[in-house]
């Protein structure tokens, strides 16, 4: 008898692992899912599509349904699936063109559903010109609206970085824009006074933020369009169309309802081979908890980079191999206009909440040798666990040339390395791409030196 494997959702986890498992075992029957009009595609993306910095939306399309049809995939597009039944090993589906409905059966199943936008729970929020963007649907949605000539004035919703992505995308596009953010500075997982250059380099290209306050509702106009988003603060902030930045939430509810556990954090719980509690269930992507190796916390983290990974994890053991996913450490990068911003490890706040005592240290250098035409500030901030030196952290914000200078620090934090240790490490130097002591080490000196001090003054 052949086996059966069901995937629900077809972008990174899913089709990473609906391809993983094919491929390791021929004789596997897959039937893919996908209530979208595209696969394996990267969302993160759409705010260069809409800004027009990528030219097409095909080409955010990694691998299409047809390209995973031809790899001996059944790709059933634009059907939802609506009920799992574990007792009966089977999934009832849902033609969203068509209307047809029925069932499909599975020895093995990978929920892959991904997450939803968040909506904050006030009057408005689902008004037409309200839109959230997680999925390239909703990206096509959003484009369309811009291009129908009607947008003149956008209120974007929350400060992180698909917000202020969204907001740059429209900004470029002559719009006039502003978020507004209950939190003090943008981006709440980086530091303040990191956060603080981030704000500046907003308000230099011409978006307004608003910080410090939180939305109470959404002003909906007599034709049931959204005109306006109220603040605590009392501000009224006129919108032609509003867009939701607050970050997303795993899509869990088909699990829920189906009896599959989820974990502390909301996300469904999986072990390190993304296998979940239920008898031949395994879960991947945005919608699973990750377990972060420093903090040692349960934690959704919403990154294609993951979920390519855990899918290709699930689909590696359904296939007969054997492999495991081994957490995460919060990297993440960006670019807010000009302005580069990178971070990995803990913040100060998160590693406070973790129990760490420690130290941070933070330079001022150069992308290049200071004297070479080009040369662009950069600044990198480190924490360092007190005593034994060990780098909890670090962020790095600067102009181009800067933030992927996170990918060294961001190995030296999975490995467990000291500053000290980071100090020494041999970093590729030439006038053109670095000083001769590059800003990681320079940073690197002086936690160290701040570590050496605390010992002092114990």
């Amino acid at each position: 008898m052949r086996r059966r494997l069901v995937v629900i959702g077809g972008d990174a986890a899913g089709g990473s692992a609906a391809s993983q498992a094919r491929k390791r075992c021929a004789d596997l029957d897959v039937v893919m899912f996908e209530r979208g009009r595209a696969t394996s595609y990267s969302a993160c993306g759409i705010p260069y599509w809409i800004s027009g910095t990528v030219e097409s939306e095909a080409a955010l399309i990694a691998r299409t349904p047809d390209q995973h049809r031809a790899m001996g995939l059944d790709v059933r597009m634009r059907t939802e699936v609506t009920g799992i039944d574990l007792d009966r090993r089977t999934v009832t589906w849902r033609d969203l063109d068509g209307g047809g409905q029925g069932s499909e059966p599975f020895d093995e199943l990978v929920y892959a559903t991904g997450s939803v936008p968040m909506r904050p729970p006030v009057p408005g929020i689902d008004a037409d010109g309200v839109y959230g963007v997680q999925v390239l649907d909703d990206g096509v949605a959003l484009r369309a609206e811009l291009d129908s000539g009607r947008v003149r004035r956008v209120v974007v919703v929350g400060g992180g970085y698909i917000g202020l992505e969204i907001a740059e995308a429209c900004r470029v596009r002559g719009l006039d824009v502003t978020v507004v953010d209950r939190s003090a500075t943008p981006v709440g997982t980086f530091d303040p006074d990191v956060g603080q250059f981030i704000a500046d380099a907003v308000r230099a290209e011409g978006i307004e933020l608003v910080m410090g306050e939180e939305v109470v509702a959404v002003d909906v106009g007599t034709d049931g369009r959204a005109r306006a988003v109220l603040t605590a603060g009392g501000r009224e902030l006129p919108a032609d169309l509003v867009v939701l930045g607050l970050g997303v939430r795993p899509n869990v509810g088909l699990a829920r309802e189906a009896g599959i556990p989820l974990g502390i954090s909301g996300g469904i719980a999986v072990d390190a081979r993304m296998h979940t509690e239920a008898e031949g269930v395994w879960a991947a992507g945005d919608c699973v908890e990750s377990r972060h190796r420093l903090s040692g916390q349960r934690m959704v983290v919403a990154l294609g980079t993951h979920a390519n990974k855990q899918g290709r994890v699930a689909g590696i053991n359904i296939g007969g191999g054997y492999a495991t996913f081994p957490g995460v450490i919060g990297t993440a990068i960006t670019k807010v206009c000009d302005l580069e911003v990178a971070r990995t490890g803990l913040s100060s706040e998160e590693a406070q909440q973790a129990g760490y005592a420690f130290v941070t240290a933070s330079v001022d250098s150069t992308t290049t040798a200071g004297y070479f035409p080009g040369a662009q500030p950069i600044r990198i901030k480190m924490i360092a666990e007190r005593r034994s030196g060990r780098l909890l952290g670090a962020q790095v914000v600067g102009c181009p040339g800067s933030a992927k200078r996170i990918d060294a620090l961001a190995v030296c934090i999975w490995n467990e390395m000291t500053v000290d240790e980071v100090l020494s490490l041999d970093l590729a130097y030439a006038p053109p791409f670095a000083p001769v002591w590059d800003p990681v080490l320079i940073a690197a000196r002086k936690a160290f030196e701040a570590v050496e001090a605390d010992v002092r003054d114990l």
